[in-house]
């Protein structure tokens, strides 16, 4: 079992950079392909990027339009997202997750790892 605990969320202005952390002091993380979630109040999570082990491979949202970056650091059992140029839009609640074998495509059944969340709100 793995068990992941975000951090880093907050109150933020329109614009500002913030970067959540994701880590397990259970597992190495270093074995799972790591993936960050968002979902809105009303809608469906989404992905919004993914690292393989190694960091191998990284995949992104079209939809963050190349704002957000994701890392890891297996040392630290820990994986990032950085949030660049924030918007309103970006509000919410943000998860990482972690799997055996993912894709690339940000496919929810691919993760069986989650985190409880940490909550990002930008304000305009």
């Amino acid at each position: 079992q793995v068990q992941l605990v975000e951090s880093g969320g907050g109150l933020v202005q329109a614009g500002d950079r913030l970067t959540l952390s994701c880590t397990t002091s259970a597992s190495s993380l270093g074995s799972y392909g790591l993936g960050w979630f968002r979902q809105v109040p009303g809608r469906e999570r989404e992905f919004l990027a993914s690292i393989k082990q190694n960091s191998a491979s990284r995949y992104y949202s079209s939809h963050i339009g190349g704002r957000f970056t994701i890392s890891r650091d297996d040392a630290k059992n820990t994986v990032y997202l950085q949030m660049n140029r924030l918007q309103s839009g970006d509000s919410g609640l943000y998860y990482c997750a972690a799997g055996g074998q993912i894709s690339g495509f940000g496919l929810e059944r691919e993760y069986q790892f989650w985190g409880q969340g940490t909550q990002v709100t930008v304000s305009s």
